[in-house]
């Protein structure tokens, strides 16, 4: 590549670069998830558009296999411990026995409806099992769902890659040969060994950073996340999980208590947002639009049968056994979101050369724009419907930089809404724990600076600073207030989640 060449590239990649940017922000105005305009951006570029020809599979995996790891990483790196402690359980029985379901209901339906064999089958049940980690991080961080439910969600999507890859592999085999024994100690293997090279490398690289003073902040940001990254590559050169070990990684790193955890995520996110659009745009850019129409009933039956029948019967034996309610179960069921890990696992039969498997990435693709537009805009609503979602409920609001480390504070968000009984009460009645601080009222577009004997009204919007530790006593204690007033626990109201 000459120096001119050099300039050209550079130049086109900060254009679409850009280009994402800007689509992020039109995708929020109007509803649509990013990941679609950066799809459609793609398949702008390409060949049947402005020409750019792109149909390189194993350059697409690479690149693809790369960017996966980034969006965990980072993943692991937003998600707090104690949202995802108690749901361990459910979350490994989601992404290990919810996939197996999911994968032979949908492979069962496209062998029966669409007549594939059965290699292609059970790769389309594989390939499209897996919630997609980027997709569901991006969408549902802006719902205010209960913290158990937006948790479940998170740590399955974070779980359920490494499966769906191991299966995906193994069913690229040419020809096919499926033994019982051999697969389950296969995913045994690379599922346990993957999760002990994360927790054990989160762990001593948390311990190393703790001790270590570096000459510039900027350095601890690229180091955490370094480490996430030798965390995927250690645990794939030992044939085990490199997506399992990254996220988990990322997880250990995020609550070891290390400092300048806000710099961290800020650089994280930066990172997961660049792997994103540079995903996204490539898949667009793999695909011949002309040749997708002829996919389009092959897709729809597929995602019918997974929306419909195969997610939800994966999620009723996964976690029922918990006691999880109705509602939860319902939401769980449709909002199993499909994006690029499905497209970029599509690549990897094509790799393997199985007969027939170049159709596979026009379903697949088909298939995640056409549920992507149906599920996503629709969470919100159904949630509402559900009963998960409420006006006053807390809400985590992200930021770039202040100086709530050295007191392990978080910001949340609340808005009063009509008929709460929270209208009429006074900041001092409110009895919040002694570490939380309503800083900031927000009243008819007014700054407010409250005081103790501040009325609250409908429509108010709280900024409210807490330490991590009392965050739940916080939330619980206004949700105590909103339900039954000021005297909420004389009436044995205690604020604690339906």
């Amino acid at each position: 590549m000459t120096l001119q060449q050099l300039y050209a590239t550079l130049l086109v990649a900060g254009v679409v670069l850009l280009a994402g940017v800007i689509a992020t922000r039109i995708g929020t105005r109007v509803g649509l998830p990013s990941l679609l305009l950066f799809l459609a951006l793609g398949v702008v570029l390409g060949e049947d558009v402005i020409g750019i020809d792109f149909d390189d599979a194993q350059l697409a995996q690479n690149i693809g296999t790369t960017a996966l790891a980034v969006i965990l990483v980072e993943g692991g790196l937003s998600t707090k411990w104690s949202d995802i402690r108690n749901l361990l359980a459910p979350a490994g029985l989601l992404a290990t026995v919810g996939v197996a379901v999911s994968v032979t209901i949908t492979a069962a339906g496209a062998h029966f409806l669409l007549g594939v064999n059965w290699q292609l089958a059970l790769l389309l049940g594989a390939i499209v099992s897996s919630t997609d980690a980027a997709a569901v991080f991006s969408v549902l961080r802006i719902l205010p769902l209960p913290r158990r439910l937006a948790g479940l969600l998170e740590a399955e999507s974070g779980f359920n890659d490494a499966p769906t890859v191991i299966l995906v592999l193994l069913f690229s085999s040419t020809p096919l040969h499926i033994n019982p024994l051999g697969l389950a100690g296969s995913l045994l293997y690379q599922l346990a060994v993957g999760a002990l090279i994360g927790l054990v490398l989160g762990r001593v690289g948390a311990e190393i950073l703790r001790r270590m003073a570096l000459p510039a902040t900027g350095l601890y940001p690229l180091a955490i996340f370094g480490l996430g990254i030798v965390a995927f590559a250690a645990a794939g050169a030992a044939q085990a999980s490199g997506f399992i070990s990254a996220y988990l990684a990322g997880i250990v790193l995020a609550n070891s208590g290390l400092s300048h955890r806000s710099a961290t995520r800020s650089f994280a996110e930066g990172l997961g947002w660049l792997a994103q659009i540079s995903l996204f745009v490539m898949l667009g850019l793999l695909v011949t639009p002309s040749e997708l129409l002829a996919e389009l009933v092959p897709a729809l039956v597929v995602g019918l049968v997974l929306l419909l029948l195969a997610r939800p019967l994966s999620v009723l034996l996964s976690v029922s056994w918990f006691k999880t309610p109705w509602r939860d179960q319902l939401f769980l069921s449709w909002s199993g979101l499909r994006g690029a890990v499905p497209i970029v696992l599509a690549t990897f039969p094509v790799v393997q050369n199985v007969p027939s498997s170049d159709r596979l990435i026009d379903i697949v693709f088909v298939l995640v724009v056409i549920f992507t537009l149906v599920q996503a805009p629709s969470l919100r609503p159904v949630a509402r419907a559900l009963g998960l979602t409420s006006a006053d409920t807390a809400r985590e609001v992200q930021i770039e930089a202040a100086p709530l480390d050295t007191i392990d504070a978080e910001l949340l968000t609340l808005t009063v809404p009509e008929a709460s009984r929270l209208h009429g009460v006074s900041i001092m009645e409110l009895r919040l724990p002694r570490t939380s601080v309503i800083s900031l009222i927000i009243r008819d577009r007014h700054v407010l600076v409250p005081r103790p004997e501040t009325w609250l009204k409908t429509g108010d919007e709280l900024l409210i600073v807490t330490t991590a530790a009392q965050r739940d006593a916080t939330e619980q204690r206004l949700r105590a207030v909103a339900r039954r007033g000021r005297l909420a626990r004389w009436f044995g109201e205690h604020g604690h989640p339906n």
